[in-house]
């Protein structure tokens, strides 16, 4: 069950914003956390969505 996240992340390469689609997944902490690629260079996004 990986739900998705679609919405801005922010991309550390590219110094910019960019609307991206990432899976969810819960770090150990139990952090929810967005992971996606940039759609214009490719790096890993990363984007934090609190407690879950």
């Amino acid at each position: 069950m990986s739900d998705k996240y679609e919405g801005e992340f922010y991309c550390v390469k590219c110094k910019a914003k960019r609307t991206a689609t990432g899976n969810i997944e819960v770090n150990a902490k139990g952090t929810r956390m967005a992971k996606g690629k940039c759609p214009v260079c490719g790096t890993n996004l990363n984007r934090i969505l609190g407690k879950a």
